[in-house]
């Protein structure tokens, strides 16, 4: 497929612009929607601004580097923002058995007329109606279309800020994580977005991963990423299930944890002649002399037979 499209400035002032995987999604459908109508794609008749793609080759198609390696985009993170942009009233969807069939709702308005009928100049300054001016500027007639417009753009706002709202909870998490750990870069939001897809939108877990690197004071992303890669090794689903885990973690970190003892350390001896000096300062036993002895010994059986004698008196 070859050609170009126009993509109008205003596109800076629409909630996608912030949602990087929502905006790449948006243009890569743009890009490659068919700017004629009529042409058949796997035995379907695909028109003009239309595009037939199931979501698994989408996040294949968004797939990025990053480093030294590639990023994919989950399937579930694709189907949330089709919805976005469905909700957005930017894309429309039709199921059928060879796809989903994607439609750029307003193709006509922002690609103008057919290539034949376009200059080579003038694409990205003309106004979304793809309209060519002459050289009397724009007549009271395009002046209506483009308050028309405008209305038109005022609602694609009015449902965007619904779509938000129905993201909300995505949002809280951002808002959590770099209220306890730090600012997130739009790479990092668009990664934990896809583990927050990945843990089925549970809120808790991810609080969780930032509550455990708050308190290990790891107040970065990549230590969140690592735990949550982590428990998704261990397919590991609930809060119940991931806290006994780390504390399983614990408890066996504990146990391997002993006192460190030096081997092979040198022992020291001690020389036998401070042996001997010891020794000879130790006080000699005193010898008990024979005869006093004896005389304690008649001392006693003398006392002892007066006590008899008293007895039996």
């Amino acid at each position: 497929m070859s050609g170009w499209i126009k993509l109008h400035r205003k596109i800076l002032d629409n909630e996608i612009w912030q949602d990087v995987t929502a905006f790449r999604l948006f243009t890569l459908l743009l890009l490659r929607a068919s700017h004629k109508d009529g042409v058949k794609t796997r035995g379907i008749e695909v028109n003009r601004g239309q595009y037939l793609r199931s979501y698994s080759k989408l996040a294949e198609d968004l797939e990025y580097t990053e480093g030294r390696g590639f990023k994919k985009v989950s399937k579930s993170t694709v189907e949330r923002k089709v919805k976005k942009l469905v909700d957005a009233g930017m894309v429309s969807v039709n199921e059928t058995v060879s796809g989903t069939m994607f439609t750029i709702t307003k193709y006509d308005e922002y690609q103008g007329f057919d290539d034949n009928a376009e200059s080579d100049s003038g694409t990205v300054d003309e106004t979304n109606l793809g309209r060519s001016r002459d050289d009397d500027g724009t007549n009271l007639g395009q002046e209506q279309e483009l308050k028309n417009l405008r209305i038109k753009e005022l609602n694609i706002t009015t449902t965007s800020t619904t779509a938000l709202a129905l993201d909300q909870g995505f949002g809280e998490v951002i808002q959590i994580f770099e209220a306890n750990l730090c600012m997130l870069s739009p790479m990092q939001r668009e990664s934990l977005g896809m583990w927050f897809d990945d843990f089925n939108q549970q809120t808790e877990i991810i609080y969780l991963a930032i509550k455990i690197a708050a308190d290990r004071n790891k107040k970065n992303f990549g230590f969140v990423e690592y735990l949550l890669k982590e428990w998704s090794s261990h397919k590991l689903t609930t809060v119940e299930q991931i806290e006994s885990h780390e504390r399983n973690g614990l408890d066996k970190q504990r146990k391997q944890a002993r006192p460190y003892v030096r081997t092979g350390a040198k022992v020291e001896r001690v020389p036998e002649w401070l042996n001997q000096q010891q020794q000879d300062k130790q006080p000699a036993e005193q010898k008990e002399d024979p005869e006093i002895s004896d005389a304690k010994r008649r001392e006693l059986k003398k006392k002892l037979e007066d006590i008899s004698r008293r007895q039996n008196a």
